[in-house]
């Protein structure tokens, strides 16, 4: 019978299956601060094998600027809705304009998370399935950032006290390469513009006074990406026949 079956095409599965389409790669473009946050919880090693606090971190993907951070001895929902809630209303969001940006994570997709975002109009964006965060993962997973976290911390208190400081240096003091060298405190609130007329004022100048040095190339101090994507699309190329 199986035999007569399969020579008929008729001994697969009758029964109806649910289809599941695939995800679609989210593309998000700024051009301005505060329009594409990305955040995402990362573990911290405590004082004990098997014991992690967590730490909770909102950046903006053109600044680099950290919006918002805190470390909790676990992973929420309704703390999660509190953290991102306290940095749209520390910067004045107005309906519309901003979108955020997150892997699948459970407080991710959490009710208390998306009640919120829909209340305050802020648009919602996932990484696919099984594709962790684009942005955050490899802005303070870099040896150079990581070699600054201790191994373990000795309790929770001890963890919030190095990310005071830390946070404190890397928004305010961090030369950003990323960013044309500048603080990403500075490119958040736009002082950037002129930190950067003077570098150039002074880079000029030192032309003008010996241009052999430059080997006669005028330099140009650097500026920041006009344009930072995640996901950006990807270019076809169309063969000329």
């Amino acid at each position: 019978m199986h035999r007569l079956l399969g020579s008929s095409g008729s001994s697969s599965d009758r029964r109806a299956q649910r289809t599941h389409p695939a995800k679609k790669r989210p593309e998000l473009l700024a051009m301005h601060p505060n329009e594409i946050w990305s955040w995402d919880i990362t573990k911290l090693h405590g004082p004990t094998r098997g014991l992690f606090y967590d730490l909770y971190v909102i950046l903006d993907i053109l600044s680099r600027y950290v919006l918002n951070w805190l470390v909790a001895a676990h992973e929420d929902a309704e703390l999660a809705k509190e953290f991102i809630e306290d940095a749209i209303l520390t910067q004045g969001i107005t309906r519309g304009t901003l979108t955020i940006h997150a892997d699948r994570g459970g407080a991710m997709r959490s009710k208390p998370v998306s009640q919120l975002m829909v209340d305050l109009g802020v648009t919602r964006s996932h990484s696919r399935p099984h594709v962790r965060q684009p942005v955050l993962r490899g802005e303070f997973q870099d040896p150079e950032v990581l070699s600054t976290f201790p191994a373990r911390f000795g309790c929770l208190e001890d963890a919030r006290i190095f990310c005071e400081d830390f946070f404190t240096y890397y928004n305010h003091e961090h030369r950003h390469s990323g960013i044309g060298l500048h603080t990403p405190a500075s490119v958040h609130y736009g002082t950037h513009l002129e930190i950067r007329g003077q570098r150039q004022a002074t880079l000029s100048a030192a032309y003008d006074a010996n241009s052999i040095r430059f080997r006669r190339l005028a330099p140009t101090a650097p500026s920041i990406p006009e344009l930072v994507w995640i996901n950006p699309p990807e270019l076809e190329v169309v063969a000329n026949i």
